[in-house]
């Protein structure tokens, strides 16, 4: 395969999955006291918003990069 249709078909899954998944969360622990055996820790939750629009660009620009590439 040519690496153009690789990269238009990670876009268009990428996109599809950004359309389907609008927010992705994880959690960060990170010690704060380590005093001997005992040990402190204190998490933190992230959050990273994936803009509907952001997935529909990714699939129509991994449709470009295949149909031009199958043109080639």
């Amino acid at each position: 395969m040519k690496p153009m249709v690789i990269l238009g078909i990670v876009l268009i899954v990428g996109g599809i999955a950004g359309l389907f998944v609008s927010r992705v969360s994880w959690t960060e622990t990170e010690p704060l006291v380590k005093a001997g055996p005992i040990q402190i820790n204190h998490e933190e939750n992230h959050s990273l918003w994936i803009p509907t629009a952001a997935g529909v660009i990714s699939v129509i620009a991994g449709l470009g990069l295949v149909m031009v590439s199958r043109r080639a």
